[in-house]
């Protein structure tokens, strides 16, 4: 069992944090208060291979892993949260492609993905569905050479914004054997927008309704073959609630040293906040669930490398554990600033709005406890 990071980790390590100190942090605060979707910055992190973290090196991608992916979230997230789960959200859906498409889908679209030239969002959440995803109702038609798309996604990530949609539609039917993953670029007929949503946090990416209208794709932009989606779309969510807890605790940490600088500056009775034994108890019981919660997804991450069997189990785990552990030390950070913490000029309670939603997306933690029983019951 190894702890520690190798060389090649600490280095890129040390690069996403650079970039989110240099390239996200001084600018989150104006992106969240404006609902700004930063494109020329991520296009920046595509730059340095973040848009394509666990996609193939043959289209341009960084063909890492995903305890690297998670070593890069958590720096990047320490910059601006928000902007960090959107990049993950893109390598979500270039995953996607990298590895269930064909050879011509691969060289189609992810040289553009890696570059982020082009930008992806993930469509599988419907107004009717969220935890139960299987009982999709967005229906994919086939006449010829196309498939007719009626039905809309819900709380998308970069709607309006992004080039094109990775889909979960309904091709057959009941159930998560009835559907298929399908590829919908941006300017597709019949496809449209709902009005941007107006959120308590992750103000910096658009979300919106992806709504088809008879939409015509072609045929050839379906990934895998009909009825393979969901098995698909589970296989993204493991890595993507590891990204989802390493945001968090990247958002965590950050926290964690404004309240520790905090606690050096600010003086009550005399003394500082730093001398209190009471707030220093707190402050090393916060230290200790951010490290626990660390380890967890680093052991998550290195069993989805590996493909054990009880991958799905670890991942659903850590992502409880971590987005209940890092908004709990925001929450407790933002208490030891006092009133100050409840104020805009200070970056808790942005922090605080942004990590609120990492216990509900990537499937609510109610979901992952349910992944986690079954999976105790299957021993």
């Amino acid at each position: 069992m190894e702890f520690e990071l190798s060389e090649d980790q600490r280095a890129f390590q040390e690069v996403a944090q650079n970039f989110a100190a240099s390239e996200l942090a001084p600018h989150a605060a104006e992106w969240d208060r404006d609902a700004i979707f930063p494109v020329p910055v991520i296009r920046k992190a595509a730059e340095l291979g973040f848009a394509g973290i666990y996609v193939r090196e043959d289209v341009g991608g960084s063909a890492l892993s995903r305890l690297d992916a998670a070593l890069i979230f958590e720096a990047l997230s320490e910059g601006c949260t928000s902007t960090a789960a959107f990049i993950s959200i893109h390598n979500m859906a270039s995953w996607m492609i990298d590895t269930f498409g064909s050879e011509e889908q691969r060289q189609r679209w992810l040289p553009r993905l890696t570059s982020m030239e082009i930008i992806a969002s993930y469509c599988l959440t419907e107004p009717s569905s969220g935890s139960d995803a299987a009982s999709l109702k967005t229906k994919a038609v086939r006449d010829g050479d196309h498939y007719v798309l009626n039905g809309s996604k819900a709380f998308i990530s970069g709607a309006g914004t992004s080039d094109i949609y990775v889909c979960m539609v309904r091709t057959g039917g009941e159930g998560a054997g009835g559907v298929s993953c399908i590829v919908v670029e941006k300017d597709t007929p019949g496809l449209s927008f709902g009005a941007p949503e107006k959120k308590m946090g992750w103000n910096s990416q658009p979300t919106a309704q992806v709504i088809f209208e008879d939409c015509r794709v072609p045929v050839e932009n379906r990934i895998g073959e009909e009825g393979e989606g969901f098995k698909f779309a589970m296989m993204g969510l493991d890595g993507g609630r590891l990204n989802i807890g390493a945001c968090s605790l990247g958002t965590a940490r950050a926290a964690l040293k404004q309240a520790q600088n905090y606690m050096t500056e600010r003086q009550q009775f005399g003394k500082q906040l730093a001398q209190f034994q009471a707030l220093q108890f707190k402050l090393a019981d916060m230290a200790t669930e951010l490290e626990a919660a660390r380890l967890m997804i680093y052991q998550a991450a290195h069993k989805v490398d590996r493909k054990t069997p009880d991958a799905t189990k670890f991942a659903a785990m850590a992502k409880r554990f971590a987005t209940d552990a890092g908004f709990n030390v925001i929450n407790d950070a933002l208490q030891l600033h006092g009133g100050y913490g409840y104020l805009k000029d200070f970056p808790l309670e942005r922090h605080l709005r942004d990590a609120r939603v990492h216990q509900i997306l990537e499937g609510t933690n109610e979901i992952m406890r349910v992944i986690i029983a079954r999976e105790m019951f299957k021993e």
